[in-house]
């Protein structure tokens, strides 16, 4: 997934924010609401925010979900630009660059 921060926000590319099917996966509509509970704004068709008070929750919640077996890599891993110059420790057992 892709990501970005600024000013001590994690930004969620609005392309990778997970999709909530009525008819959908139970894995996959359960890790939507899961990351939509700790968003601090999750608005529809736009990056999702995620402030650092709440990067441990979301490194503990992508860690559970992607050690379940039920989603992939490119789900449950938080992609920095390039240009990012360090990754917050908090993220680096969820993160890489892309």
């Amino acid at each position: 997934m892709r990501v970005r921060i600024d000013n001590d926000v994690l930004f969620l590319h609005k392309d990778d924010v997970p999709e909530y099917k009525k008819q959908g996966s139970v894995v996959r509509n359960t890790y939507f609401w899961a990351l939509r509970a700790i968003a601090g704004n999750a608005p529809y068709g736009q990056d999702w925010e995620f402030e650092s008070e709440v990067w441990l929750a979301l490194q503990r919640m992508l860690l559970s979900f992607a050690e379940s077996g039920y989603l992939g890599l490119r789900e449950t891993v938080l992609e920095f630009p390039p240009d990012q110059p360090d990754i917050p420790p908090m993220l680096r057992p969820v993160a890489t660059w892309e």
